[in-house]
């Protein structure tokens, strides 16, 4: 391999020639051989850092134009677009198990954009800490770069997935309209329901799960940038956190906005902490739904079998013609992965000291796979799976009507302990609720008819 000799402030380093990063990236590779090439740096932060490179770039060309000259702040840009466009990924090497504050991937963004702005200009005009990180330390662009990025990845992302899923739903309440089926209460038979109302159960709750996250993106919008080192804003211009916030904001398209304490956007990731606690809500629900979906459609002759999903891959090596429910697994996995991560978000963000929380490159990287798990399985599930339910009619109507808990409308007729009385001699001697109840002498046959209408009870 070819390397040329970049220096620091610590000396000459040996970096691969065809590399955009400079010697503090590479010190970092060196320093930090853990999870290599798997635990990388989530590429949601890359792109945030492009984001964010450029928004100062720009501001610092309004407030400091002797120092960041047009020509300069045009190459940044130019430099930077390329990083927010994913073509200068590959030169964005380090590991999430790095220094807690992410000094060396502030770094490793500062030497790529400087060195391909240097590429573009054709001569030496970008320097990585005076140009390409005026006005900023690591300490506020990582907190920065781990805002946007889950903004835009929830925003982008999740909601979009979890809207499509919804659409689906209400499209199969629509479709389902008038069936009874049994309903079930501690996996036991329980009083009928409507299938359309199961149904909207699932979507109200990813409904809901989309107003929380909605919610919780709220303090996202509020941006580190400008507080520097420990939150005082050394060697930012007066104007620079305000000005850049509204940069990040032109190129986002999303409202973001200057915290307004620089000493808590430092030190507390409660934003986070709270996003990531409504992502987990829907992780939660997406795993009751599955749970429901693949329970419904168990057998498909000896279990409930009441819905029928679509018939994706085989499901067994051995077993010929087996189909098994796959989505619903996928989406359940994911769920516990995001449960795990929940864990690891909350106490990556109770390990603030003093003026900085050092635990930030784990955070970033278990709150973004969370979100991006979740959408790609919630989109799965929609595609492959829930668009695809049809609910078996006769199967559903049969075990309604063989369902012991019909009994319940019996109740203001009979009383609940001849209700009950009913349902026990039915169960014992294998008879039908009307048989039962007749023979016991509770109604006659004829009145029995009157009011028991299983459907009517929805």
């Amino acid at each position: 391999m070819d390397y040329r000799i970049e220096h620091d402030s610590m000396g000459e380093v040996k970096v691969p020639a065809d590399r955009l990063f400079g010697a503090q990236t590479q010190r970092s590779r060196e320093n930090f051989r853990i999870g290599v090439g798997d635990e990388t740096m989530p590429r949601e932060i890359v792109h945030a850092f492009g984001i964010l490179k450029k928004a100062a770039a720009l501001a610092n060309a309004e407030l400091v134009p002797e120092k960041m000259t047009p020509e300069k702040a045009e190459t940044l840009s130019a430099a930077c677009d390329e990083v927010i466009g994913g073509e200068l990924n590959g030169h964005f090497p380090l590991v999430v198990f790095q220094t807690g504050s992410g000094t060396q991937s502030n770094m490793n963004a500062n030497e790529v954009i400087a060195n391909r702005a240097n590429q573009l200009a054709g001569k030496r005009l970008c320097h990585p800490n005076d140009d390409v990180n005026m006005s900023q330390s690591s300490n506020d662009t990582f907190p920065t770069a781990m805002h946007i990025s889950a903004v835009l990845s929830i925003e982008d992302k999740l909601l979009p997935a979890l809207s499509g899923l919804i659409s689906t739903f209400c499209r199969l309440e629509k479709e389902n309209e008038g069936v009874v089926k049994s309903g079930r209460t501690h996996l036991q038979d329980a009083t009928p329901i409507g299938f359309s109302q199961e149904i909207s159960g699932w979507r109200s709750s990813l409904e809901r799960d989309a107003e929380l996250l909605r919610t919780a993106l709220e303090p996202l919008y509020e941006l580190a940038l400008g507080g520097t080192a420990v939150g005082t804003g050394l060697n930012a211009p007066a104007g620079f956190a305000e000005r850049v916030a509204g940069k990040v904001a032109a190129l986002t398209g999303k409202p973001f906005r200057t915290a307004k304490n620089k000493f808590h956007a430092l030190t507390s990731k409660d934003e986070l902490v709270f996003a990531h606690g409504a992502v987990k809500a829907a992780a939660c629900d997406m795993m009751k739904i599955a749970n429901d979906v693949r329970w419904l459609a168990s057998g498909p002759r000896n279990g409930l079998g009441e819905i029928r999903i679509p018939e994706n891959e085989p499901g067994s090596s051995i077993m010929p013609g087996k189909v098994n429910p796959t989505q619903c697994e996928a989406v359940t996995m994911v769920a516990v992965q995001v449960m795990g991560n929940d864990v690891a978000v909350g106490m990556a963000a109770s390990q603030g000291n003093f003026e900085l929380n050092v635990f930030m490159p784990v955070l970033a990287y278990n709150f973004l796979q969370s979100v991006r798990l979740l959408a790609e399985a919630v989109a799965s599930f929609d595609r492959n799976c829930a668009s695809g339910i049809v609910a078996d009619r006769e199967k559903m109507r049969g075990n309604l009507h063989n369902s012991l808990m019909l009994v319940t409308a019996l109740n203001p007729y009979i009383g609940y302990e001849n209700a009950a009385r009913t349902v026990k001699k039915a169960y014992r001697e294998n008879i039908s609720l009307k048989e039962a109840c007749v023979s016991l002498g509770f109604l006659t046959a004829e009145r029995f008819d009157e009011v028991f209408h299983p459907e009517k009870m929805i």
